[in-house]
């Protein structure tokens, strides 16, 4: 009985990336003992039947929180921005799971055994999208004197999800936190919490980000314990580029020491000419090396 398991979900569109992600995990043979599953929120019947070879379950995502029909109606890639909080409904057999988004990648399994000790004794393992080089999420345009516009995307989302001020203004500036990597125990009492929150974001808000703005409101105003890993357990390449080493052929971080890249993750998409290449794996844009040449590379899963 494998004790622990790493979900994911797609839809038809993004089964190739899915696809990859799977591949990226049995890649290592570490791997043999930690279970795969999919929530499947548009899989066609034959990608279905492609994934089931290589994955221990796949469970059609249900709407765990009632949203209206008019906001979701043939969208059911959202359901990731609710099911994602219910993974020990869908999967009750497993101690500890590890979420990975499908747009994700594993590069080094030490990322994966990190997130599985992160969330030991009920704590979220988890990172935040900030570091050396990395976009500030949050800024403030002084209009005159103390008053300024404030820039940020979780006060943004709060105030449209109709969350009180002072929580807002909290959230503000919080090192935002990336809901596509995450690791929680089954009795975790941090699943109770996110659930509450992603119901109160749910009732005004949008829904997609709505997990990750609940997320972020448990962390920095509900105190849930959490273990922070560092940013190359979720490198969100949208927000810095690696670079690349030619000697061990992998990722990098592009400041020194230039740590091995662990769960590479194209958030946000990677865009070359209008072209996403989430969706097109042709796509290649130029990437720096160690030794400072300029590579014209994909940052999609090859083995």
């Amino acid at each position: 009985m494998k004790n622990n398991t790493i979900v994911s979900l797609a839809d038809s569109r993004y089964f190739e990336l899915l696809n990859e992600l799977i591949d990226s995990i049995r890649s290592f043979k570490e791997s043999s003992n930690v279970a795969i599953c999919i929530l499947d929120a548009g899989l066609k019947e034959d990608q279905k039947k492609k994934l089931s070879l290589k994955v221990d379950q796949i469970k059609k995502a249900e709407w765990d929180i009632y949203v209206p029909d008019y906001k979701v109606r043939g969208k059911e890639w959202l359901k990731s921005q609710v099911s994602r909080a219910f993974l020990p409904k869908y999967f009750p057999e497993y101690s500890k799971y590890l979420w990975i988004d499908c747009d994700a990648w594993v590069q080094d399994w030490s990322s994966i055994e990190l997130y599985f000790k992160a969330c030991d004794n009920g704590k979220l393992g988890i990172t935040q999208t900030m570091g050396p080089g990395y976009k500030i999420m949050a800024k403030a345009k002084w209009i005159f004197g103390k008053i300024a516009s404030i820039k940020s995307q979780n006060f943004k989302h709060a105030i449209s999800s109709n969350i009180d001020i002072k929580k807002a203004r909290k959230l503000a500036f919080a090192p935002h936190i990336n809901i596509g990597v995450f690791s929680l125990e089954r009795n975790s009492s941090c699943w109770k919490v996110w659930q509450n929150n992603l119901e109160k974001t749910l009732i005004k808000g949008k829904i997609f980000g709505s997990e990750g703005l609940a997320i972020n409101m448990s962390v920095y105003i509900d105190d849930i314990e959490t273990e922070f890993l560092p940013l190359n357990c979720n490198w969100i390449a949208s927000n810095l580029l690696p670079k690349f080493d030619e000697t061990n052929a992998n990722f990098v971080e592009p400041f020194l020491p230039n740590h091995k890249i662990g769960i590479m993750h194209l958030a946000a998409g990677i865009w070359e000419d209008n072209k996403d290449m989430r969706l097109d794996k042709n796509i290649k844009i130029s990437i720096k090396t160690l030794e400072n040449k300029s590579l014209q590379k994909s940052l999609r899963y090859s083995n």
